[in-house]
């Protein structure tokens, strides 16, 4: 399923990301190119980070990394 339109980002690319390491929302947004261009998937990627067991905070600050 695509979880960013903007990037055309899948949700097994933010789990791929996830299995390499990413552990944040900012680190899986980087890591995919999901949440850079209009930011409303960040909620979407970080339902899927926590799923796989990490529990973020939505902080302004990752939403603001994410999403530039």
């Amino acid at each position: 399923m695509i979880v960013c339109q903007c990037a055309v980002v899948s949700d097994r690319e933010v789990t791929a990301a996830y299995a390499g390491g990413a552990r944040t929302l900012a680190q899986a947004c980087m890591a995919t190119g999901a949440g850079r261009d209009c930011g409303s998937c960040v909620f979407s990627v970080k339902r899927l980070v926590c799923e796989h067991g990490e529990t973020l905070a939505l902080s302004s600050t990752e939403v603001h990394v994410a999403a530039s």
